[in-house]
């Protein structure tokens, strides 16, 4: 009974030298070994195949018909072998097909997703964008990969999650554009009496704008609490109430149509940030898509990749 022998990749890469230059000497010089190293290397694989693969005609070494059946194999498992251990950063964006996966606000989809959209469709058309709904924002879809970046207001998160601030927004003030509010100054009093919609996924109806107002004594009513900009902006557009959400967020969801105006009290900017997890530092697919975000985001070149 023939022993088995363990697998040795190397012979695999001596075997495809040698069937593609038909000598020791040739193949010697291909892998840049000794010729008794390739010559060992032929005994082993002739031990291992049960075969002598190259026979002596003449002056020259000639490949038995196993070694002919061998030679278009040999030379596919190599090539595989050598993409796979090749540094992923060698590979341009338009030979990767992936899907990512984007967690973030229809807000941003709506300012940003058209940029995107045509960004992939040049740079990378067998990619895919997937965006879902914010939520939960729990750390274990970004470490399990079901989600492949976090895009929006980030609190507190995993201690290994990366984060890239993306941009700062301001809060605006949104009304129909006939509304009494789009004639005469905006007070912090005629602002509070007006009946308000709260965006709010968790159902909240106070926010930054209220402990603003409350620091001058006022209080504003909330009406309504609706969980996207969407639908405060569907609602706002049919009646006289008023909504407020970040500036850039609110031109992408069609408030462009209304009237946008400055509030009366100052709020904190609102960060968007943008969150994935170490474990995709170095993809080079997930740094295109970081790079494509930062970009369309209007972020400096380069921090991307930290």
């Amino acid at each position: 009974m023939r022993q088995t022998q363990s697998a040795d990749l190397g012979l695999l890469v001596a075997l495809d030298a040698l069937l593609a230059e038909g000598s020791v000497a040739g193949a010697a010089r291909r892998l840049n070994l000794s010729a008794p190293a390739v010559s060992r290397a032929l005994s082993r694989l002739r031990a291992a195949v049960g075969d002598p693969l190259l026979v002596r005609a003449g002056n020259r070494l000639v490949p038995t018909a196993r070694a002919v059946s061998l030679r278009a194999p040999a030379r596919a498992l190599v090539q595989d072998a050598l993409s796979l251990l090749k540094p992923e950063g060698d590979v341009g964006p338009e030979q990767l097909a992936r899907t990512f996966t984007i967690r973030t606000s229809e807000g941003f989809v709506g300012r940003f997703g058209a940029a995107l959209a045509g960004r992939i469709q040049a740079e990378m058309p067998t990619a895919v964008l997937r965006f879902v709904p914010e939520g939960d924002e729990d750390v274990e879809a970004l470490r399990t990969g079901a989600v492949d970046l976090d895009i929006g207001v980030i609190g507190a998160t995993g201690p290994e999650v990366v984060m890239l601030s993306l941009f700062e927004d301001e809060f605006v003030g949104v009304v129909r554009t006939d509304h009494p509010l789009t004639r005469g100054r905006i007070t912090p009093t005629r602002f509070a009496e007006q009946a308000h919609i709260s965006i709010s996924r968790r159902g909240k109806a106070r926010g930054p704008i209220d402990t603003a107002l409350g620091q001058l004594g006022l209080t504003r009513k909330t009406t309504l609490v609706v969980p996207t900009p969407h639908a405060a902006l569907t609602i706002v557009s049919q009646t006289d109430l008023v909504t407020a959400l970040p500036r850039r967020l609110a031109e992408g969801v069609g408030a462009r149509e209304l009237h946008l105006f400055a509030l009366p009290v100052k709020t904190p900017p609102v960060e968007i940030s943008a969150a994935w997890h170490p474990r995709v530092g170095n993809d080079a697919a997930h740094k295109w898509l970081r790079e494509l975000v930062r970009s369309a985001c209007g972020k400096p070149r380069g921090s991307a990749g930290r």
